[in-house]
């Protein structure tokens, strides 16, 4: 029976090899066939006796992984091969250098990346995931195929979670949300960062994934029978005026859609756009842009456009290489429908990114999108002083920002994530402009160095030789190489003048007859109430610690040990006694939330972020100095946290939640009818049994914007009296508020 199982299962993964080769998006040579061959053989021999937590033989893993890089990334011989091979080095006992005795060196440079990646996610001593993810980037620094492929094992594993522990599956995903999800989307990968972000939902926000899942399901037939009308119409057109072409539904991915019902805090019904449809034409590069506007004019006469919904990425390409026209329209019954327009080429980018990209450059010598970024990140990675979680978070905002597109002053386009001021501009043509950046002239007129630019804005930069970056300088900025440059040179400036502090303090403690060490150093850094000795050098080199303080500190030195030990004991108690305030409120009744798979009862404080009451769903967060915070799983705060810091993750529970009250706060919406405050304040009290402890009602125009604070028991309660307000006449629309 068991031999008939593995005949089977070598059946089907020597199929599994026929379609690698089949969906490759590149043109394989017999070269190329022989080399995946070779990797394919030494795969199989090397994992033929392990198997995956789901049962099936391990080697499914690595083809998979290798069909989509193939596929859905379109990389070539080289790059399929060390997909093969990637788990080969971490797994078994063949090394880096048999892989390149037995293939090439740029197969092994690969796997070796691979490796180093998969190693430092399993270094148990890491004190931060953040620091991993820099690792990670820094790979990119050497080859960017070893991050195409680190994405398709990152897919292929977030679609084969099902058999994992649940904390696992959340920890996996948030990784994936926080980082990878981002980084496929600045790699121009669409198709996979939508396939990560609802696998992503699916794990950290299950009820909401099968939620929206259903709800789409239930309007399928509908928005397809919708399409299809809208095609037909466009059809006769498109036929009459000669382009080649084809029409598809595109269906708006889950995660968007939650996004945009937490954004704009509207329910799925609300979500304006979920209709879409894509137009793929057959153009030579010379017609492109002709033929997407003779598109956009057949659109347009029929359907009414949106003015603020056009997109125009062909004119000025996202600098992903993204080339698309979009446009948001009016169609049938009320509805907006995005009608995205491509040429194949514009398609292919799109899909595949970096290789579609190369495929099409034909040898140009410009740099694309992609090239300069890269520059960017290796400049961004020579600053290795950045705390590693800082470092995510600046990386993280310039992979997934918005762009938008200025001018210099002779006409010159440049790409900005939207947000960015005028002084990263200045930073953006050159590092040296933008420390020597005196003023900004946006449009013709003078604005500050903060000022906000917007697309086609032309900006002009004055320099002065005798300009220095100040720490002010760090607020107006918004893009990660404006504020390394700053920092960098900041800290050259502060380590000198720290030299300069430490000679003097030297000096200075002589006089008072105290020996400079490392325990006086210490002393001195915490009587100071400072963080490290080099904040104490610099305020010494600054003068803004004087003498008189520094003979207070020796005073204080020559007292008994016992005096100096109860100062210090009486300096420390101040924040223990502001935590004690809150202790009876955040957790008196400690059988109400239990901790971990032993249901332990522990100390803990709700997060004021999104002040989690009985009944939501939560997770434990261990902080440094406060304990554990609790946090709901939809926090705005929580993907960061379980990706960043998962060690600190603990799963917690309620189990109790009679005897405490909890306070909660509802934004309400809607038209301005007389008696609203009367029936609110009815349908509250009287109904609900709940008490009110503030509410405050402004109109503007016929619209009345109200927030009422309730102190509520639990979660099921809050939901009834939600539900009831959206009830009484002129209610439009009811949210609980988080703060982040």
């Amino acid at each position: 029976m068991i031999e008939i199982d593995i005949e089977k299962e070598n059946k089907a993964i020597a199929q599994e090899y026929k379609e690698l080769l089949r969906i490759s998006y590149q043109t394989l040579s017999p070269t190329d066939k022989k080399l995946i061959r070779k990797a394919f053989d030494v795969a199989v021999d090397a994992h033929k006796e392990q198997r995956r937590k789901s049962g099936e033989a391990y080697i499914f893993h690595p083809i998979a992984v290798a069909k989509i890089v193939a596929s859905e990334i379109g990389l070539g011989a080289t790059s399929i091969a060390a997909a093969l091979l990637h788990d080969v080095v971490e797994d078994t006992p063949m090394t880096v250098e048999d892989i390149e005795r037995l293939f090439n060196p740029k197969v092994a440079q690969l796997v070796e990346g691979l490796t180093k990646i998969s190693l430092v996610q399993k270094d148990l001593n890491a004190s931060m995931q953040a620091e991993n993810f820099r690792k990670m980037i820094l790979t990119l620094n050497d080859d960017v195929r070893v991050i195409l492929i680190k994405l398709a094992d990152r897919l292929h594993n977030m679609q084969t979670m099902d058999s994992m522990a649940e904390y696992k599956q959340t920890k996996i995903a948030s990784e994936t949300l926080y980082i990878y999800a981002p980084l496929a989307h600045r790699l121009g990968l669409y198709n996979i960062k939508t396939k990560l972000e609802d696998l992503g939902l699916k794990y950290t926000e299950p009820a909401v994934y099968n939620d929206i899942v259903s709800r789409i399901r239930e309007t399928k037939e509908e928005q397809d029978a919708y399409i299809k009308d809208i095609s037909e119409v466009l059809k006769k057109s498109m036929d009459n005026e000669g382009i080649d072409y084809v029409i598809k539904g595109r269906p708006k991915s889950i995660y968007s859609i939650r996004r945009k019902m937490r954004a704009q805090n509207v329910s799925f019904d609300e979500v304006y756009d979920k209709f879409a449809l894509r137009i793929v034409y057959k153009s030579d590069p010379h017609d492109e842009k002709f033929v997407a506007w003779k598109i956009y004019s057949i659109v347009t006469d029929h359907y009414r456009p949106s003015p603020s919904r056009l997109r125009d990425w062909i004119s000025s390409p996202k600098s992903t290489g993204y080339e698309a026209l979009h446009i948001t329209v009016m169609g049938p019954k009320g509805r907006w429908v995005e009608v995205q327009v491509r040429s194949e080429r514009m398609d292919e980018i799109a899909e595949k990114g970096y290789a579609a990209h190369y495929k099409y450059k034909n040898g140009a010598t410009e740099e694309s999108g992609l090239d300069v970024w890269l520059n960017l990140l290796r400049e961004a990675l020579e600053n290795q002083e950045t705390n590693a979680v800082d470092f995510v978070e600046d990386f993280k905002m310039n992979l997934y920002s918005k762009e938008i597109f200025v001018f210099t002053p002779k006409g010159e386009i440049k790409s900005l994530p939207k947000g960015a001021t005028s002084l990263d501009f200045a930073f953006s043509i050159h590092s040296e402009i933008g420390i020597k950046t005196r003023g900004t002239r946006v449009n013709g007129r003078l604005v500050p160095l903060n000022h906000e630019l917007k697309s086609g804005d032309q900006v002009e930069v004055i320099t002065s030789a005798n300009q220095k970056p100040t720490i002010n300088w760090l607020e107006y900025v918004t893009t990660s190489r404006a504020k390394n440059k700053i920092k960098n040179v900041l800290n050259e400036n502060t380590k000198k003048i720290a030299e300069e502090g430490k000679e003097l303090l030297t000096r200075k403690l002589r006089h008072l007859k105290i020996t400079i060490n490392e325990q006086v150093i210490n002393e001195l850094v915490n009587f100071f109430k400072l963080k490290t000795s080099l904040d104490l050098f610099y305020r010494v080199g600054l003068g803004a610690i004087e003498n008189q303080q520094l003979k207070d500190y020796a005073a204080q030195k020559s007292n008994s040990f016992i005096n100096f030990f109860k100062n210090k004991i009486k300096r420390n108690k101040e924040p223990t006694a502001a935590e004690d305030i809150h202790k009876p409120v955040m957790s008196s009744n400690y059988d109400m939330l239990v901790f971990g798979t032993e249901h332990d009862k522990l100390d803990y404080k709700l997060s004021p972020c999104c002040n989690p009451i009985p009944g939501d769903d939560v997770f434990g967060f261990v902080t440094i100095n406060e304990g554990i915070k609790v946090h709901k799983k939809d926090c705005p705060n929580a993907i960061g946290m379980q990706s960043n810091y998962a060690y600190r993750i603990m799963s917690a529970k309620w189990i109790d939640s009679s005897q405490e009250e909890f306070k909660a706060i509802i934004n309400i919406t809607g038209m301005d009818v007389l008696g609203l405050t009367n029936q609110l304040t009815r349908v509250i009290s009287n109904n609900m049994s709940v008490n009110i402890q503030s509410i405050s009602l402004s109109t503007d125009a016929g619209i009345f914007h109200g927030q009422i604070a309730v102190i509520v028991q639990n979660n099921t309660i809050l939901k009834k009296m939600i539900n009831a307000i959206k009830k009484i006449d002129g209610v439009d629309k009811v949210t609980r508020e988080y703060r982040t």
